[in-house]
């Protein structure tokens, strides 16, 4: 990162993503996490549309009809970012490497939920869990979450990524129910699924992922060199080959269907961060397909 310091790194997004988010979102900023909330308010019939992790079993058994449970939010939300800083993350174009996606938008979430009197907390993962910072408010405390994220020296290589130890670490840091972003770009071993399902009954949990067009389409430039970012291994494909490229596609569009339905059967929605798409666009599109959802 040669963006310099904490400060100037929030002085940018203040100017360039909060203020403009402040406005698209014109102060509801809770269209974002609408779902966040732990006190019980009512009952009502179930709708196609509602939340099947708020059915009250119990009540809907002698109804003999599906009951959900109406919550009021919290006036204050805790949040809390589960991060893969994993060797795969550092991917992308040089000046927005997918990292450097994640700093800004750990960045604005944080800044957007403590000026309004809410606290954040975040958990580091980079092949194992590497640091906790108790969840906070105010300013100085984003401040050192950036400051944290910068000083963070990712590892060369490393074992291929296993996300169930931070999500399951974050399970057992995590006590009172809270708003959990999972960010990472789900390049992982399998069997961290069953984890996120786990997680995301005790809390609401939104997915944020990071990703490249380069790990999805491979221009025909003829030889190059792949190298894992996560173990360094390296390999020499000839890009120029039809049916390599079609077998990188296939293989791609399998990865991508599995990913949407592991989220679906979660019950976790899904931000898509791009390294080439502007945060502000993406953060507003989630926001909107929320509210949608909501209404």
């Amino acid at each position: 990162m040669n963006e310099a310091t904490p400060e100037r790194i929030l002085q940018r997004l203040d100017w360039q993503v909060i203020r403009r988010l402040d406005g698209l979102l014109q102060g509801d900023y809770r269209s974002i996490f609408y779902g966040y909330g732990v006190d019980f308010a009512d009952l009502r019939e179930y709708q196609p549309e509602d939340d099947i992790r708020y059915i009250d079993w119990n009540v809907t058994a002698r109804m003999d009809a599906p009951y959900v449970r109406k919550y009021v939010e919290d006036r204050e939300i805790t949040a809390w970012f589960l991060l893969d800083l994993s060797p795969s993350v550092d991917f992308g174009p040089v000046q927005n490497v997918k990292r450097k996606v994640l700093i800004d938008f750990v960045t604005t979430i944080a800044r957007l939920l403590t000026r309004h009197g809410n606290r954040v907390g975040a958990i580091f993962y980079g092949g194992q869990i590497e640091k906790t910072i108790p969840a906070r408010g105010g300013r100085l405390h984003v401040l050192r979450l950036i400051n944290d994220l910068l000083k963070h020296q990712p590892l060369t290589h490393a074992p291929f990524t296993n996300l169930t130890p931070l999500l399951e670490g974050g399970s057992r840091a995590i006590k009172q129910r809270s708003l959990v972003f999972v960010v990472s770009d789900f390049i992982s071993e399998p069997g961290w699924e069953r984890s996120l399902s786990l997680l995301n009954q005790r809390h609401e949990v939104l997915a944020v992922r990071l990703w490249d067009q380069r790990e999805i389409d491979i221009p025909d430039v003829g030889i190059v060199v792949m190298e894992d970012a996560e173990t360094g291994e390296q390999l020499y494909v000839d890009t120029h080959d039809k049916q390599f490229r079609l077998r990188f596609a296939e293989a791609t569009r399998q990865r991508e269907t599995e990913l949407a339905q592991t989220f679906k059967r979660a019950g976790v929605d899904l931000l898509s961060l791009s390294t080439e798409e502007d945060l502000v666009r993406a953060i507003m599109r989630f926001a909107t397909i929320r509210k949608q959802r909501k209404n």
